[in-house]
């Protein structure tokens, strides 16, 4: 097996020397090159596993090798290193395809994570997005997209609406890339109150306050070497905005109570349903926290706009529930396909799963669907207030009881005599919470 080899791109002797030793204590070959012309001639002439190159060259720029290897040496994944400070010059390098940057003076700890990163992409294959189920022309560009970005350690910011998957995207993005083997930690930032932020988020030493009764590690130390996802991002507060910022750009932590920083390795996902941008205007979110985890969107396709997907996922979701794939007949065929569905894929799962406790049929029926009326249906209706979904839930939660009682408890025979499997009654009592 031979050693992975490495391209050095810089003009001054002594990193290129710096670099080429600490390489070397990898076990990692290096070649090295002075300007970007020499740096294309040796990429002709080697299989390189990876390529450092400084931003500052005699001939041009590192951007302009950057650009350059998308189109001729597109497997072989690139960082650059940037000055200190230089944040905008490094979320250009990211968003022309490079897979990550290292800021001077160099960090060689931070260095070796990134090239570690990077030599993992050679045993990996970013196929995992085949799991996002959908043959419409929307899917087929958000899985290449996926497989792009996942061999990148650039931040990713993910939009959609709710219920559309935001969360399945992150996760694609982690299990493709080459930090799959480390945690993937995902953060509901719009669930943790304010006061226990900064200790969820970075952790605390003992006595650091009130009730800190032992050291606690936080959720930024608890992804090092994987993926941290932020998910509802819009919703920290100023104040987490400035020191995740720092995180992102130091890749450090400082424990609630500690007399120092901790290094980090981690990649940043994140995702709102809510206009960022719109909220950057408003002066609710940093906008300079907002270019960093934006370098690259990714926007997930609302269920509306996915055309006959809804369809296959109606039957991957009704196998998954036990049940059969052609449960659907025409009707709830019809309805599904002409439904807007703005709770999207969430509120589709809920239907399918109240739809085959209920239907009292062999097949289920637009009926047994019990689609939200539109807002063209239900134009100068006023609404009661009352919530269709907690009385499905009482409906289906008295029936299953009552069928419990009479078979004494016998879940086999309750589920024969509601007509469900026993695995769709076992769902049903746990999701209804019955005892």
């Amino acid at each position: 097996m031979r050693k992975p080899i490495a391209l050095v791109v810089d003009d001054e002797p002594d990193i290129r020397e710096l670099l080429s030793l600490t390489l070397g204590r990898m076990g990692i070959e290096t070649v090295a090159a002075e300007d970007v012309g020499s740096a294309r001639k040796e990429l002709g002439n080697h299989d390189f596993d990876i390529c450092l190159t400084d931003m500052r060259l005699p001939d041009g720029d590192g951007l302009e090798l950057v650009e350059w290897m998308q189109g001729n040496a597109a497997g072989i994944p690139v960082a650059v290193i940037t000055a200190h400070g230089n944040v905008e010059t490094a979320v250009q390098a990211l968003k022309m395809g490079a897979f990550d940057f290292i800021s001077k003076p160099l960090d060689l700890q931070n260095l070796r994570n990134i090239v570690e990163n990077a030599l993992k992409l050679g045993n990996t294959r970013a196929n995992e997005g085949s799991r996002l189920l959908g043959e419409s022309q929307p899917m087929h560009e958000l899985r290449q997209l996926i497989d792009r970005v996942a061999r990148s350690q650039a931040p990713v910011h993910i939009s959609g609406e709710s219920g559309t998957g935001k969360e399945l995207v992150a996760r694609l993005i982690h299990d493709s890339g080459p930090r799959k083997d480390g945690p993937f930690v995902p953060v509901n930032c719009g669930a943790i109150p304010a006061e226990l932020m900064e200790s969820e988020f970075f952790g605390h030493r003992k006595g650091a306050f009130t009730g800190a009764v032992h050291d606690k590690v936080g959720l930024s130390q608890s992804a090092h070497t994987g993926t941290l996802f932020l998910d509802e991002i819009a919703d920290l507060p100023l104040s987490m905005q400035v020191k995740l910022l720092r995180v992102i750009q130091e890749q450090a932590v400082r424990p609630v109570g500690a007399a120092k920083e901790e290094s980090v390795d981690v990649r940043i996902l994140s995702a709102t349903h809510k206009d960022l941008a719109g909220m950057v205007k408003s002066g609710e979110f940093r906008e300079d926290l907002f270019y960093r985890i934006n370098v690259i969107e990714l926007h997930v396709p609302a269920l509306r706009e996915r055309g006959s997907d809804v369809l296959l996922l109606a039957e991957h979701i009704l196998r998954r529930l036990g049940s059969s794939a052609d449960k659907l007949d025409d009707s709830a065929r019809k309805g599904l396909r002409n439904y807007a569905f703005p709770g999207n894929v969430r509120e589709l799962e809920n239907m399918l799963e109240r739809a085959v406790t209920l239907s009292a049929g062999a097949q289920i029926s637009a009926a047994d669907l019990a689609m939200r009326p539109t807002e063209r249906e239900t134009a100068g209706v006023t609404p009661t207030g009352t919530d269709l979904g907690h009385q499905i839930d009482d409906v289906q939660r008295q029936a299953i009881v009552e069928a419990l009682e009479k078979t004494r408890y016998n879940k086999t025979a309750a589920a024969r005599l509601l007509g469900l499997t026993f695995r769709q009654l076992r769902y049903r009592i746990k999701k209804l919470e019955i005892e």
